[in-house]
């Protein structure tokens, strides 16, 4: 069985989910079974609410401060387990600050405007950027939406600071630096915090 909940560079994650629209070219779950403290993080059969909610009933969240949704999947390709976990989380612990690192498409995954839910009860949104235009992004993220992911993920971004929730976009360092100024620039544009990802390092 696949861990549920793992430990990375004194992190806490949820790996709720396999399902992906994308195949990243620097992926980090191309590189292996787990990362971390994990065993494995494939599932056999994707996981239930009642198998996180054990998950989590298990596990010792002394000193935890922040849990974050990033797996070997896209957490909003299971929503409604997305969802019902962080509202679980916070009833149990109110102190911790939950994050999504998400590709920003859930929109298209799930066929409706979903960020006000997510915001609802995620405290930072953290989207993957991957490139500055339409054409790189759908190149490097190899996504099942090719022409509508990038606009997709760019409404939600605005969708989700629109809720006055704390939103970054990301781009990992395997892209040249004249693309990362530019994801910069895209980036404040849709009012949201810019960070530099390190390959190496894989979150």
């Amino acid at each position: 069985m696949a861990d549920i909940i793992y430990t990375l560079e004194g992190g806490t994650y949820f790996n709720i989910t396999n399902k992906c629209p994308c195949n990243c070219a620097f992926c980090i779950r191309s590189k292996g079974e787990a990362v971390g403290s994990a065993k494995r993080l494939w599932h056999d059969t994707e996981p239930t609410f009642e198998d996180i909610k054990a998950a989590i009933d298990l596990y010792d969240f002394s000193g935890v401060k922040e849990a974050v949704f990033c797996g070997y999947g896209e957490p909003t390709n299971a929503l409604d387990n997305l969802l019902k976990t962080a509202k679980y989380l916070k009833s149990r612990f109110p102190d911790i600050k939950l994050r999504l690192n998400t590709n920003g498409l859930s929109d298209l995954i799930n066929g409706r405007e979903t960020a006000a839910e997510i915001c609802s009860c995620i405290d930072v949104i953290s989207v993957s950027l991957n490139d500055p235009d339409s054409e790189k992004y759908d190149r490097i993220t190899r996504n099942i939406y090719p022409g509508r992911a990038f606009d997709a993920m760019l409404k939600f971004t605005r969708d989700c600071v629109a809720c006055g929730n704390e939103v970054k976009m990301t781009v990992v360092d395997v892209i040249p630096p004249e693309d990362i100024e530019k994801s910069r620039k895209i980036c404040e544009s849709c009012g949201a915090k810019f960070r530099v990802r390190s390959f190496a390092r894989g979150r």
